[in-house]
Formats: structure tokens, C-alpha cells, sequence
């Protein structure tokens, strides 16, 4: 990787020791900064811009780079997050006399939000592990995950995580544990409750090993499955069901959250399902009875 000149890495140096120090960060997350914000200065530098003269027509462009990369929304948000507070440093340090970020439109994720599937196109992929030939030898864990995936908006690693006594089936919970240990109970509508359960009788008990510790996705070793492992599944039933959009188990978070809000559910309920904050990240949200979401989910979800 190029390197970055004198100039900016005093800068880039200053802010990361300012973080640490100053503002008591954690020093993964001076790790993750010190990334995003090479990868930005980087760019700058390539176009030969000096610091004080950016301006967030270039920030702009910038973003239009990392989203042909790839980048999720979360990376994306977290490279947006990083550059406002290095030009807020850069102002209090009076390196620079203007903050490009104040003029910067934040969010602007819309334009990289991944795609989101249509009911219907999400039905499609439900659908497909009971029709893709020839029939899979684990077609029926294979339905399950993506009945939940789609039921719950849990994250990848949320998913393969699930252990078996977090279910609560009968309740119509799961206990999830997300970012940070954080516990939440998320509801589960009846679709998924029948194949989980229909999964658990008939293929799972055949699945299990002595090192299967009681996780509730098994693989043919009898051990969890992998977020890779879990990515090829959604990728392979993505093409079955003739899914031309770029399709990962994110999107099927991103899924979720949509068509219950577009169904008019509310939105504090759906965040405590996603198990994260407000997109104003200081906002912290009351707590809400668990009856109240769970009757939210089951009456805006489409499999609720």
C-alpha cells in the first residue's frame, strides 16, 4: 500500500493519540479509525488535495469510492463517523479554518444501502430449498435458517451462534446475543417456529457430535456452521429461486426491518429487534414490553 507523506501522517498521528488519550477510546477502535482514516488520507493525497483545502464535494467522492468497493452500509457509516471527527479535531487544533463535514449530507447511504428483496422475491428464496434439485441431504436445516434469518433480522454471527437453549419457541421468542454481549429477546413468527422445530426432530438429532455444543445449526461434522458456509447457502438458493440482485444473509436483515416498517410497524420496535440504537447514536430508547413488540411483529411481518 502506498504510504502516506510527512504531512498527513502527523496529522493522521495527532488524531489517533488525541482519541486515546483524550477521549478514552478503546484501542480496537483506534485500530479501526487508523484504517478507515489511512484509506481516506490516502485518497486525498492521490488526488493531490491539501487538507485544508477539502471540501465535502470531495468527502462526497470519496464515499462513491468505498461504495464501489463493496462497502456495507454499517463500514460505510463508520468511515463517514471517523472523517467528521478527524476534520472536528483538525478545527479545534486550528490545522484547518473550515469544517468540510458540516456541508457534508450525512447520511447518504441510501445510494449504498444493499439491496433490499421484494416480499415476493423473499418468498422465492423461502421456497427454494424445497425445490432445488436435486433435493439436498440438508434441505430441511438449510429452510430453517432462512425462515429465521428472515423472521428474526438477526446478523450473521448472531445466527450461527444460537444455541439451543435460547429458544423459546413455545413462547415465540429466541435469545439473541449480539455486538458487545448485548442480550435481546426477538420474536419469531409461526413459519420459522414450524421449521425450526421440523429441523430440530428430523435432522439436527442425526447432525449431532460430542463437540456440537448444543448450537442450533449444525454442519456435516456436527460443529456450527461457518459465516462462509452460511453465505453459500444464501448465495446458492439466491440462484435458484433467479435472484439477480446481489443477495448476502445481510439482506435478509435488511429485509426484514424494511417490510415491517413499510407495513407500518413501529420504529423503535423494529431497532430493539435489530438489536442496535438510533441512527442519531446518541439516542438511547426506552425499554418496550415485550408483548407489545412481539404483537408488533406478529402483525406487520409477513411471516409473523
Amino acid at each position: 500500500m502506498q504510504s502516506l507523506d510527512n504531512h498527513y501522517r502527523r496529522v493522521l498521528e495527532s488524531f489517533l493519540n488525541y482519541i486515546l488519550v483524550e477521549r478514552n477510546f478503546s484501542t480496537n477502535t483506534r485500530e479501526s479509525y487508523n484504517n478507515d482514516l489511512k484509506r481516506y488520507l490516502l485518497f486525498m493525497q492521490q488526488q493531490s488535495r491539501a487538507i485544508e483545502a477539502i471540501t465535502a464535494e470531495h468527502i462526497e467522492e470519496f464515499i462513491t469510492e468505498l461504495y464501489s468497493l463493496g462497502l456495507e452500509a454499517s463500514s460505510m457509516a463508520r468511515n463517514i463517523s471517523a472523517i467528521r471527527s478527524l476534520h472536528k479535531f483538525l478545527l479545534i487544533e486550528r490545522t484547518t479554518t473550515l469544517n468540510p463535514t458540516e456541508r457534508l449530507h450525512q447520511p447518504k447511504l441510501g445510494r449504498y444501502l444493499p439491496d433490499v428483496l421484494t416480499i415476493d422475491e423473499t418468498l422465492r428464496i423461502l421456497d427454494a430449498p424445497l425445490t432445488h434439485q436435486p433435493p439436498g441431504k440438508y434441505l430441511l436445516r438449510d429452510k430453517a435458517m432462512l425462515e429465521l434469518l428472515y423472521a428474526t433480522g438477526v446478523r450473521v454471527s448472531e445466527l450461527i451462534t444460537i444455541q439451543q437453549q435460547n429458544l423459546y419457541l413455545d413462547e415465540g421468542f429466541i435469545r439473541i446475543f449480539g455486538k458487545g454481549s448485548k442480550e435481546r429477546l426477538v420474536p419469531v413468527g409461526s413459519s420459522a417456529i414450524a421449521w425450526v422445530t421440523r429441523y430440530r426432530r428430523e435432522l439436527r438429532i442425526a447432525l449431532v457430535q460430542k463437540n456440537s455444543d448444543d448450537y442450533l445449526f449444525l454442519n456435516a461434522r456436527g460443529v456450527k456452521l461457518t459465516r462462509m458456509a452460511l453465505f453459500d447457502i444464501v448465495r446458492k438458493y439466491a440462484v435458484a429461486a433467479g435472484i439477480e440482485k446481489k443477495i448476502s444473509p445481510h439482506t435478509f436483515r435488511h429485509s426484514f426491518a424494511t417490510h415491517l416498517l413499510e407495513g407500518g410497524a413501529d420504529l423503535r420496535c423494529v431497532q430493539e429487534m435489530l438489536g442496535h440504537s438510533s441512527i442519531a447514536t446518541t439516542q438511547i430508547y426506552t425499554h418496550i414490553d415485550r408483548a407489545f413488540i412481539k404483537e408488533v411483529h406478529k402483525t406487520f411481518h409477513p411471516r409473523g
